[in-house]
């Protein structure tokens, strides 16, 4: 067991070691622990650090207007807000099969969707684990794995009963790919960066549906990659369908991003593709890079500085790690261990575990606000458990308020970038319905009440009329539904490759004619 480099006080010996001086004899009966009173005016501080005003928020919002607005202007832009080539919405009548694959950050998923029209469906699925060494080897290996468990799939739902598919049967299909790629038509996407933990080779740069079409072929499967899409959007088309007014896409857990319907007009640097500009396309925003390597407008205290500096990607994704599940725990365990080393937490203990970084996990946060009990038996449990640390109840409070502040601002910053939306498009005298999923806006205790909380205070009464609500499966239905209304575009003769021939076509026949082709190809 090593030791502690906390305590009261330390010194090193000349072997280069560190001893630990505590306050606690050995004659003491109980460790010695903070006050009330101390615990009091050290939660007065992080109040001050943590507590988002509205005035602040109203500011955060106009800067993120205006990074929407660069990102739909210029390419290459801190957030990206990359154009989807998903036109329009649904109309709650798409019926039919269709398979759906969603590659996670741990698992692979296989879905078989039957959408019933009316804004119903039913699903099934299977799920595949995906092991650290597939994440890292060849890129084509990752997608052959992928082509092996839809095989394994298809085979196994194969018969004559109902939900099943007829053999032979040949479907179109769903890739749902949630890492940054830029992509000039629905079924390609060159990949930008991998993220999440992944790092297959000879992938980054390459066009992933070509990849995995390659992969399919070995497997002689009668399917079609229709659509490579994001979860985000998927996420905003399934919302939409079983329930119309919904007109924003959020994700808030480990990661987060949003997704919404654009006017093509107002997506200038699109306009040499010739898209029609009475027509809408779904955006996916990437909003996590906000205010990425300037840090001009987002309150990072210096506890938020030292999450960026040490992580993997120094720097980048400022929104994303204020507001995250990856990030909310590592965020309270810097500051413990702050606390620590002034001499305030857990004098005479060893506190060597909870030293290790992101030791602390987010869903601790959630289990100390949802403590029912008055001597917070749950914060007992957390810190005997996982750390064999002893606290007072003054001590199991604080930790439950600063949990409290870290949890809300959270919960205020994901309400700037929804309102940031809000106020582009105009949503807010109509008012709109916000699709939220995630593992924060579903778990956390109280994370939608302030969310909903911030709207008001940016907006006044009037934000009252953004709602969010529990999203629908984005990466499975959100898929299908995205797949079904291609079909009918490609099947009605409304489906145009935005590629080497609208570039021939300009080039031999000018701007007009290209126009003029899209007015009638585009809806």
């Amino acid at each position: 067991m090593p030791a502690s480099r906390r305590g009261s006080g330390s010194f090193t010996l000349t072997t280069g070691q560190t001893i630990a001086i505590h306050t606690r004899t050995q004659d003491e009966e109980d460790l010695p622990h903070a006050t009330k009173k101390t615990m009091a005016d050290h939660l007065r501080k992080y109040e001050s650090l943590f507590t988002l005003t509205p005035q602040r928020m109203r500011m955060i919002v106009e800067a993120f207007t205006e990074t929407l607005e660069l990102g739909l202007n210029k390419p290459n832009q801190i957030v990206p807000m990359i154009p989807t080539y998903v036109f329009g919405w649904p109309t709650g009548q798409e019926k039919g099969d269709f398979l759906a694959l969603d590659l996670g950050g741990t698992n692979l998923r296989v879905c078989l969707v039957t959408l019933q029209g009316e804004g119903k469906f039913e699903i099934s699925q299977t799920k595949y684990r995906l092991t650290e060494e597939q994440k890292q080897e060849d890129g084509q290996k990752l997608f052959d794995f992928c082509a092996e468990c839809l095989n394994t799939f298809v085979e196994t739902n194969t018969g004559e009963g109902a939900g099943q598919l007829k053999p032979g049967q040949s479907l179109p299909l769903g890739f749902t790919f949630s890492y940054p790629c830029s992509q000039e038509r629905i079924d390609h996407g060159e990949l930008i960066r991998w993220t999440k933990g992944f790092g297959a080779g000879n992938t980054e740069g390459r066009d992933v549906a070509e990849m995995f079409k390659r992969s399919l072929e070995k497997y002689q499967l009668p399917i079609k990659l229709t659509a490579l899409i994001n979860d985000t959007t998927g996420t905003l088309i399934a919302s939409h369908y079983v329930n119309p007014k919904t007109k924003i896409a959020v994700i808030f857990g480990t990661g987060c991003n949003a997704a919404y319907m654009e006017h093509v007009k107002d997506i200038p640097k699109i306009e040499h593709l010739g898209i029609d500009a009475g027509a809408e396309m779904a955006i996916n925003c990437e909003w996590g890079a906000f205010d990425s390597f300037e840090h001009e407008h987002l309150p990072r205290t210096k506890y938020d500085t030292i999450v960026d500096d040490t992580s993997n990607k120094p720097g980048e994704q400022a929104f994303e790690k204020l507001i995250s599940g990856r990030y909310l725990g590592e965020i309270l365990r810097l500051v413990l261990c702050e606390l620590i080393d002034e001499g305030v937490l857990f004098l005479g203990q060893n506190t060597y575990k909870l030293e290790k970084p992101y030791c602390f996990d987010t869903a601790f946060l959630s289990l100390m606000e949802s403590d029912p009990t008055d001597e917070l038996l749950m914060v007992i449990g957390i810190f005997t458990h996982f750390f064999a640390l002893e606290t007072t109840l003054a001590e199991r409070q604080f930790f439950r308020a600063l949990a409290k502040l870290i949890g809300r601002r959270a919960a205020r910053l994901s309400a700037c970038g929804i309102a940031a939306i809000v106020s582009k498009m105009g949503y807010l005298e109509e008012g709109c319905s916000v699709g939220a999923d995630g593992s924060l806006y579903n778990k956390y205790p109280g994370f939608a009440d302030r969310v909903h909380e911030g709207l008001q205070d940016i907006f006044g009464d009037k934000g009252r009329n953004i709602v969010t609500h529990h999203a629908e499966d984005g990466s499975g239905v959100g898929s299908a539904i995205i797949v079904a209304m291609t079909k009918h575009r490609k099947d009605a003769g409304l489906y145009l490759m935005f590629d080497h021939t609208i570039a021939y076509i300009r080039g031999v026949y000018g701007s007009l004619c290209v126009h003029v082709l899209c007015y009638l190809l585009c809806p």
